[in-house]
């Protein structure tokens, strides 16, 4: 067996490094967390490219490396790639203190990292919709008491007031009432797919003036049950027209305008950013 101290210092200290997070709890949290308290006893599959393939052994060192990681192949749903994970959470720069919702949880494991990186003080509400998945969550995360496992559709039921939204689901637009959650300076990041050809990764950041947007990555996500299907779209948009939007408004505080570059449902997107002005 591996010395698996060494494995994963190692391991947080390639997350950190991917993230270029300035940050030193990032590598921290990626080292002090272990993954294979999340996903089940070994040995585990491994997705890989349209395949599966199986560790060789229940050895924990296989499943710290840049590897997804299978807890229902049936339904298509892994454990995350740690790179994606470590960049996005470094990017949303969770403080101590911060109340963060996870929606997606799964097992729990990206839960936990955010659970570790807003002590003391902060709180971490993880949502997951599957009841197995759910569960598994609520077990792994017992020792964690500064995170809450609710098993339920984040899509119909409100969310708590936060200083971050983590989506780890797919949806065609977020519900307004995530972006109504969100305190002043609060961060969001989730998997924009209003369109097959369109698959972003767009962090918000709610501020005075409105919703700032910035589409930074191509993401996939598996689809965000009751929010993935674009059916009360009346403008989807180009991969480029996504790429340029700029601010999100809710449809009942402001009329879309001749700058939409995607309206979908409650909520509209902007080529236009929080500073311009109105007619630029």
């Amino acid at each position: 067996m591996s010395n698996i101290e060494d494995v994963r210092k190692f391991y947080a200290r390639l997350m950190a490094a991917n993230a270029a997070c300035p940050d030193p709890r990032l590598e921290e949290v990626f080292a002090s967390v272990p993954r294979e308290a999340f996903l089940g006893p070994g040995p585990w599959t491994i997705v890989a490219g349209n395949g599966k393939i199986m560790t060789p052994s229940a050895d924990p060192a296989h499943i710290y490396q840049n590897v997804l990681v299978a807890l229902d192949a049936d339904k298509g749903i892994n454990n995350g790639e740690p790179f994606l994970h470590a960049m996005w959470i470094g990017k949303l720069a969770p403080k101590s203190g911060e109340t963060v919702t996870h929606i997606g949880a799964g097992t729990g494991y990206y839960s936990a990292l955010l659970a570790r990186l807003v002590l003391p003080g902060g709180t971490v509400t993880a949502f997951e919709l599957d009841g197995k998945l759910a569960e598994l969550a609520r077990r792994n995360l017992g020792a964690y008491g500064n995170a809450t496992v609710i098993r339920g559709d984040a899509v119909t039921t409100p969310l708590p007031p936060s200083d971050i939204v983590y989506v780890n689901a797919g949806v065609a637009a977020p519900p307004g009432q995530w972006l109504q959650a969100l305190k002043p300076g609060g961060r969001m990041i989730f998997p924009w797919r209003p369109a097959e050809r369109v698959p972003l990764a767009v962090l918000v950041t709610r501020t005075e003036k409105g919703f700032a947007c910035d589409p930074f990555m191509r993401s996939w996500f598996i689809p965000c049950v009751g929010a993935s299907v674009a059916d009360l779209a009346t403008k989807i948009p180009t991969r480029d027209q996504a790429a340029r939007s700029r601010s999100i408004w809710l449809t009942n505080e402001r009329a879309p305008d001749r700058t939409a570059t995607a309206i979908l449902g409650d909520v509209w997107f902007s080529s236009r950013g929080l500073d311009a002005r109105p007619g630029g």
